[in-house]
């Protein structure tokens, strides 16, 4: 996997990320810390209104930008993403009212909505070989895995001597440290005839309309709505379990995350071979099953099993939670990157990136309410039956045979037009087939 990282483009960019999300973990603990500073027991709401803000951002902005991307210089627009980042986190330490937090926070992750998908669309042109685009996946999700252990234990040992304000200053410096490291490289960009004419409607929602026409697409964000279920239980309710229903400390929590992250590294360590091996929808459908019987089998154990011998349970649910949620969010790149042309590439990243937002907006505030009106044993059933319809839907959803080439005529084109002459030749009746202009559905679906 590792060795990927001899692609001089690819090792700079995949540093950049990293670096970029240890600074944005640092600013997640310090964003917490500075809602309870200035909104003391009402920082719990200030943060779920700034968690929904964050997703309103990404559903709203990404496929604009997606739009434009292939018009705007990817380079150049990366670092001025990456500096508008920056510029936020220096400001925030001196807010001292909810409202500008809410501000802050919306112009913040309108620039990650931007940067990300641009981001993500970037690393197949850098790395045209699927095999090493497939390890570039498992080490991203490597990187954010580490992020999630790594960030939590900076941050504690830089409150042990500083103010958690200059916490967003090392958040800064993480953006900055990624603006300088895509400065230091040269990025390939869709040539001028690729450039699409269309209009600002049919731009913006260009993306999503080519992945809802594509069949393993719709199967993907069906896996995804399974995966947004069982991470939202994870990051919404493991505190409540830990801190309330089992007594035990901050420690304890951070063991049970720590645990649900190994579980995540370990399966991204082991995704390319299990890609090469089985494919993604096997892999993929496989997982969103592992989710259902994972949120099922905690929902009857909390009922039936009570302190301390539970906290076993939960530790070993989150690791196998933690295996599965990798397993299906892993390969994603790979599917958008099968289905797509270079030119449609950020659009469709950035419908995706919208998309999947999406599923977490339903299923973060759903399970935080079942845990708080009911118990949690209603938390994991109702997040069980949602990752239950994911994994259905996506089974139905994604054809059992999907093959890059689809058979496929064009009895609206003259026998001379020149994709006739290049796609179809005597003796090649296929072509890889992706919905763009001259394919606009896919054969034999509407």
């Amino acid at each position: 996997m590792l060795s990927i990282l001899r692609h001089r483009t690819y090792r700079h960019l995949f540093l950049a990320q990293a670096i970029a999300l240890v600074g944005t973990g640092l600013a997640t603990v310090a964003l917490s810390l500075l809602a309870f500073d200035i909104a003391g027991g009402d920082a719990g709401a200030v943060l779920g209104t700034a968690l929904a803000i964050k997703m309103a951002a990404y559903i709203g902005i990404a496929p604009l930008v997606g739009a434009y991307a292939d018009r705007l210089p990817r380079r150049a627009f990366l670092i001025a993403m990456d500096a508008v980042r920056a510029g936020v986190a220096l400001v925030l330490p001196f807010v001292d009212q909810v409202w500008q937090i809410y501000l802050l926070i919306f112009l913040l992750q309108s620039a990650s909505a931007a940067f990300t998908p641009t981001f993500q669309a970037t690393i197949p042109d850098v790395l045209p070989d699927e095999r090493d685009y497939t390890r570039a996946l498992s080490l991203s999700r490597l990187a954010y895995d580490l992020e999630s252990l790594a960030s939590p234990l900076l941050a504690a040992a830089l409150l042990a001597v500083i103010s958690f304000h200059w916490l967003f200053a090392g958040t800064a410096i993480g953006f900055l440290a990624s603006a300088l490291l895509v400065a230091t490289i040269l990025l390939p960009q869709p040539g001028a005839a690729a450039r699409r004419k269309d209009g600002i409607y049919a731009r913006t929602t260009r993306g999503i309309r080519i992945y809802l026409a594509t069949p393993r697409l719709r199967g993907l964000l069906a896996v995804t709505l399974a995966a947004a279920a069982a991470s939202a239980m994870v990051i919404v309710n493991s505190v409540v379990i830990v801190r309330d229903l089992l007594g035990l400390g901050q420690s304890d929590l951070a063991l049970i995350l720590a645990t649900y992250g190994g579980g995540s590294m370990l399966a991204a360590v082991a995704m390319p071979r299990l890609l090469d091996r089985f494919g993604d929808r096997s892999v993929m459908l496989l997982a969103a099953g592992l989710l259902c019987g994972a949120l099922g089998a905690m929902a009857t154990i909390v009922e039936a099993v009570g302190p301390p011998r539970l906290w076993t349970f939960v530790l070993g649910g989150w690791f196998v939670l933690g295996i599965a949620y990798s397993m299906t969010v892993t390969p994603g790149g790979r599917l958008l990157r099968r289905s797509s042309s270079p030119q449609d590439r950020p659009a469709l990243f950035a419908a995706q990136f919208a998309l999947s937002h999406g599923c977490w907006l339903i299923a973060y505030p759903l399970s935080g309410w079942l845990g708080a009106s009911f118990d949690q044993t209603v938390a994991f059933a109702g997040m069980a039956a949602i990752a239950v319809i994911g994994a259905i839907a996506g089974a139905m959803l994604w054809p059992r045979q999907d093959p890059e080439g689809v058979l496929h005529d064009h009895p609206d084109l003259p026998v001379d037009h020149p994709h006739l002459q290049e796609g179809h030749r005597p003796g090649l009746p296929v072509h890889d087939f992706v919905i763009d202009d001259l394919h606009p559905r896919w054969p034999g679906r509407g």
